[in-house]
């Protein structure tokens, strides 16, 4: 664009940052530029004309480097497919680097930084994919010392440091009111285990539920309640019910999401894959006790309280 001045003067224009050009002309010789003429011509708003000739400049932002940049090759090795860990969220992973290699960043951020590589972002969307629930859980609130509801997590694969592949569970019990949880790890599920960890837990709490929410477990139910039958409690867990004074509710088989207080922090538990392949046993049972003991610390999203604070019951 040439624009014709009445002074034999032939101006330029080829870009934004030219119009500056005009103003000191305009100055000495009293000019007046039709601002909106040049606007229609360059496709622009008339305000945006003026701003530019009076000296506007755009900032120059320059390309700032990220202070997660330096954890790039570690993130890209751990989301390798040669890597034997598994990470389901990029909280798990932002967790596992706060604890191994000094991670010193919000959440937030920590999220931004994998979702602007798409590399790493396709990682957690085909997990996403391969770990999905449509289920849509049962919420309802319980008074203080009303309920606990059990689960277990169970026969999770694990790869210890020398190799070897084992089969684990996880057995957990969480406060209905405060969200208070205990886990347990074990290789099995008998129903001695079972009331050894319930004997732990009632310790920690410092007393026991009214009624303890549970699945249809054997170690628990000789005959799983359904729509049309209560079920049968197994008169062994009876006893030990009825010694401790708490009342067993078994769920309607097929509807865990029944007891979804302690369905929904099961997927925690998955920050546990994240260490395949670096943990012997012992480490492992350090591990959960790790993981319990910092759930504990957190504010919880519905209460806003510390559930370590408020546990009882």
């Amino acid at each position: 664009m040439i624009i014709q001045m009445d002074i034999n003067t032939n101006i330029r224009i080829n870009k934004l940052e030219d119009l500056r050009k005009l103003k000191p002309l305009m100055e000495e010789s009293n000019l007046k530029i039709n601002k909106s003429q040049i606007a229609r011509e360059l496709g622009l708003d008339a305000r945006t004309v003026g701003k530019y000739i009076n000296g506007y400049k755009k900032s120059i932002t320059r390309n700032r480097s990220s202070k997660l940049d330096k954890f790039y090759p570690i993130i890209k090795d751990l989301l390798s497919d040669e890597s034997v860990q598994i990470f389901y969220y990029k909280r798990v992973l932002w967790q596992f680097l706060k604890d191994n290699y000094n991670l010193d960043c919000a959440q937030s951020s920590f999220r931004r930084y994998i979702s602007k590589h798409e590399e790493f972002n396709n990682y957690f969307k085909r997990r996403r994919k391969n770990y999905s629930s449509k289920s849509i859980p049962m919420r309802y609130e319980t008074g203080i010392g009303q309920q606990a509801q059990v689960d277990w997590k169970e026969n999770m694969e694990f790869i210890l440091s020398n190799g070897e592949v084992i089969k684990i569970n996880i057995f957990v019990i969480i406060l209905s009111y405060s969200r208070f949880r205990v886990y347990r790890l074990s290789f099995s599920k008998t129903q001695d285990i079972l009331f050894s960890f319930l004997d732990e837990a009632f310790e920690t709490f410092g007393g026991v539920p009214k009624e303890l929410l549970t699945d249809n477990i054997k170690t628990i139910m000789d005959e799983p309640r359904t729509n049309n039958s209560k079920g049968k409690v197994n008169n062994k867990f009876q006893q030990f019910a009825d010694d401790y004074g708490f009342k067993v509710c078994p769920c309607i088989a097929g509807r865990p999401n029944t007891k979804a207080k302690v369905e929904a922090p099961m997927k925690l538990l998955d920050e546990i894959r994240a260490y395949n392949g670096t943990l012997d046993y012992s480490e492992l049972h350090q591990l959960v006790t790790k993981l319990n003991n910092r759930i504990n610390s957190t504010c919880h999203t519905t209460t806003g309280k510390i559930l370590i604070v408020i546990y009882w019951i």
